[in-house]
């Protein structure tokens, strides 16, 4: 008897992160449809996978009671197969999401260290900003 529970055909979770130079708003405004795309699809493609996963571990409840041992067992391979495919993908998705963090922080800086005194005037305008919204109670 044949398992519901089919091969994998995973997807990679690949992305593009955009180097750029210069001001913080140009950098800013560099984000490619490209970019968006690839991050979209990965967090797609996770989300389908996941989907997919669910549905194979409930029609594998299902018919449990009706297989053998050994497609038990090959039943359970293929699904910690794409256990582990979908943790890989989360990962590359994680190293992604901490690459572009430490990009943007860095963009930052730069901005920081080219322009000290307008940095500070913004947020001091910021923190008279929320300072008068908090002392409105």
């Amino acid at each position: 008897m044949k398992t519901d529970v089919p091969n994998i055909s995973g997807s990679g979770a690949t992305g593009v992160i955009s180097t750029t130079t210069g001001k913080f708003d140009e950098a800013a405004s560099l984000r490619t449809d490209r970019h968006s795309a690839n991050h979209s699809s990965a967090a797609t493609g996770l989300r389908e996978e996941l989907t997919r996963l669910k549905s194979d571990l409930d029609a594998l409840m299902s018919h449990a009671s009706t297989l053998t041992e050994m497609e038990l067992r090959e039943a359970r391979d293929r699904i910690l197969i794409r256990f582990s495919s979908i943790r890989y993908m989360a990962y590359g998705m994680v190293a992604q999401a901490g690459k572009q963090l430490s990009h943007g922080k860095n963009m930052a800086l730069d901005y920081v260290r080219s322009k000290p005194l307008q940095c500070v005037a913004i947020a001091a305008g910021a923190g008279l900003l929320l300072g008068m919204l908090m002392r409105r109670d």
